[in-house]
C-alpha cells in the first residue's frame, strides 16, 4: 500500500514566518495603537450622545482643533529633536495681539507679515539660545514662555481687541461640501500637516531632524550641522505658530491675552498621544493628527456628556502620563 507524506489541515497549519513577521510589523506601527484608541473613543461617544457623529459635531471637533492642531505640527518638529517648546502656545497668543493692533493702523497684509516676522524672532530666540549656549531646551521655553506672557499682557494693556471680519478672519470663513460644512481653517490645518509630512520624509533636511534627534553624536560624526539643524526647527515652529496666530483670529475674531493658556500642555499631549517619541528620533506629524483629533473628541463627547471642564482637565493629564508610560515601555522592549 503507498504510503505518502500526510496533508496538513488547514486547521493545523502553523503561520508562515513571513505573516508572523508581517503581524509583527503591523504591531510594531506607531500609528496603530493612535487609531485604535480614536475609533474606540469615537464609539464610545457615539453610543452616549446620540448626536456625536452628527456632520455639523464633526465639524464642530475639527474646527475647534484647528489652533492647537497646527501648533502640534511645530511641537512634533521640536520635540522629534529631543526637545520640548512650552512657550509656543504663548507666542501664538502674542502673535494674536500683534495682528490685532497692527491692522488699523497699517491694514492686514502687514499685520500678517509684521507678526510672521514677531513669531520667527521669537522662534530664533529659543533657537539660539539651545544652540549656542546649548541651554536645556525646557528651561528656555520655560523662561520664554514667563516672558512672553507678561509681555503679551503689558502690550495688551489686559484689553481684549476685535478683529473686522476680512483677511485675517478669512480661516473662520465657512465652506460646504455636500452636506458637509467646514472653515478654511481646518483646510490650512491639513495643509499645514501635508507640507510638513513631505519635508520629514521626502527631504534631506527631515532626515537630518530624525538623525539628531536619534543620535545626536552620531549625526555629528555623520557630518550634519546639528546646530542649524535645530535652529532651523525652531524658525520653521515661529512659522507655524503664526499660522495658529491667524486661524486664531478665524475661529474667534477676538485678540484676547488670556487665551490658549492650555495649549503647550494639549499640543504635547496630542504629539505624545501621537506615537512621537519624548526621547527623540522616533514618530511623525501623522501620529499628531490623529493625537489631535483624539484630544477633541475626548474634549467635545465628556462635554456633551456633561462631565465638567476642570474633570477634561484631569483626563487629558492621565492621557499624556500613559502615553509617556507607553512610550518609555516600547523604548526599553526595543533595546
Amino acid at each position: 500500500m503507498a504510503t505518502g507524506t500526510p496533508a496538513t489541515s488547514p486547521s493545523t497549519a502553523k503561520p508562515s514566518v513571513s505573516s508572523r513577521l508581517n503581524v509583527g510589523n503591523l504591531l510594531r506601527e506607531p500609528l496603530l495603537g493612535p487609531l485604535v484608541a480614536l475609533v474606540v473613543a469615537v464609539i464610545i461617544f457615539s453610543s452616549i450622545a446620540d448626536s456625536f457623529l452628527n456632520p455639523q459635531n464633526v465639524s464642530l471637533i475639527l474646527q475647534q482643533s484647528v489652533v492647537v492642531g497646527i501648533l502640534a505640527v511645530g511641537q512634533t518638529l521640536i520635540i522629534l529633536t529631543s526637545g520640548i517648546d512650552l512657550s509656543i502656545g504663548a507666542v501664538a497668543v502674542f502673535g494674536t495681539i500683534v495682528m490685532a493692533q497692527s491692522a488699523g493702523a497699517n491694514g492686514p497684509v502687514v499685520a500678517l507679515g509684521l507678526t510672521l516676522l514677531v513669531c520667527v524672532v521669537f522662534g530664533a530666540i529659543n533657537g539660539g539660545l539651545v544652540t549656542v549656549l546649548r541651554l536645556p531646551p525646557f528651561i528656555v521655553t520655560l523662561g520664554t514662555f514667563t516672558a512672553i506672557l507678561a509681555a503679551t499682557r503689558l502690550l495688551a494693556g489686559s484689553e481684549t481687541y476685535r478683529v473686522e471680519q476680512g483677511p485675517l478672519t478669512f480661516l473662520g470663513t465657512s465652506f460646504r461640501v455636500g452636506s458637509f460644512s467646514t472653515t478654511y481653517g481646518v483646510v490650512a490645518m491639513l495643509l499645514v500637516y501635508l507640507v510638513t509630512w513631505y519635508a520629514l520624509s521626502q527631504t534631506a533636511w527631515g532626515k537630518h531632524i530624525y538623525a539628531v534627534g536619534g543620535n545626536p553624536q552620531a549625526s555629528d560624526l555623520s557630518g550634519i550641522k546639528s546646530g542649524r539643524v535645530l535652529l532651523s526647527v525652531y524658525l520653521a515652529t515661529g512659522v507655524i505658530a503664526a499660522i495658529a496666530a491667524w486661524a486664531a483670529l478665524g475661529r474667534i475674531p477676538n485678540a484676547d491675552p488670556n487665551a490658549y493658556q492650555n495649549a503647550n500642555l494639549e499640543t504635547i499631549t496630542a504629539v505624545v498621544i501621537g506615537g512621537t517619541s519624548l526621547f527623540g528620533g522616533r514618530g511623525g506629524v501623522g501620529g499628531t493628527l490623529v493625537g489631535t483629533l483624539i484630544v477633541g473628541v475626548l474634549r467635545n463627547g465628556l462635554t456633551q456628556a456633561g462631565v465638567d471642564s476642570l474633570y477634561q482637565n484631569i483626563a487629558t493629564g492621565i492621557l499624556v502620563i500613559v502615553a509617556v508610560a507607553v512610550d518609555q515601555f516600547t523604548r526599553r522592549r526595543s533595546r
